[in-house]
């Protein structure tokens, strides 16, 4: 079983820097969060007005996601499994000040951390299974047991999992499309040597 399905693409976005199956494709000095979104947004050339309207989240969801999809088209039920620390704790906190002068309606829609799902299978045309969940860290047993569930079931065909979180300006995001096309066999050994490529966090 656990050579049943594979890592096709994979992409890590952090510390300015974006590496997809590991190769450095984006190395930018900005500190600043929504300034490292924009260079991001640029490079990419993405031509996507949405995307400045949206979350922290959502915007580092739509990037990575664009950087698999150019390489490994989606179909409408590649599925989205994805995980976080913060929830989205950061988006609240914004939310949260504005309550004080104003609540800003804008800032309510991105209270919750599954958004960042809707936003993906809107702009990719997803009409699959989805699931979000919140952990201490980056858990890939949880990933590989959901995502390959979704894969045996039949429901999708190839699943887009891993993890994207933001807390503070600081942002860590790892995902992976997964299949039956032979490539890296998809395991918890691999999920987390991937993820760790670039990270000193510990995992389960």
């Amino acid at each position: 079983m656990s050579n049943q399905f594979h890592i096709q693409n994979w992409v890590k976005i952090k510390n300015g820097k974006i590496f997809n199956s590991e190769k450095l494709i984006f190395d930018s000095s900005e500190k600043e969060l929504n300034f490292f979104l924009k260079a991001c947004y640029d490079f990419l050339d993405l031509k996507y007005p949405k995307f400045h309207k949206m979350d922290g989240l959502s915007k580092m969801g739509i990037l990575a996601s664009e950087i698999i999809f150019r390489k490994n088209k989606p179909t409408e039920d590649t599925a989205l499994v994805i995980s976080n620390n913060a929830s989205s704790l950061e988006i609240d906190r914004q939310f949260q000040e504005s309550t004080e002068t104003f609540a800003s309606p804008s800032l309510f829609v991105y209270t919750l951390p599954n958004i960042v799902l809707g936003e993906i299978s809107i702009k990719y045309k997803l009409q699959s299974e989805n699931a979000f969940f919140v952990s201490e860290d980056f858990n890939a047993k949880l990933l590989k047991d959901y995502t390959e569930s979704l894969l045996i079931s039949g429901k999708s065909h190839q699943v887009l999992s891993g993890w994207i979180d933001l807390q503070n300006g600081e942002y860590d995001v790892f995902l992976c499309l997964v299949s039956k096309e032979r490539n890296i066999p998809f395991s918890e050994e691999n999920l987390r040597k991937l993820y760790c490529a670039e990270n000193d966090k510990p995992t389960h």
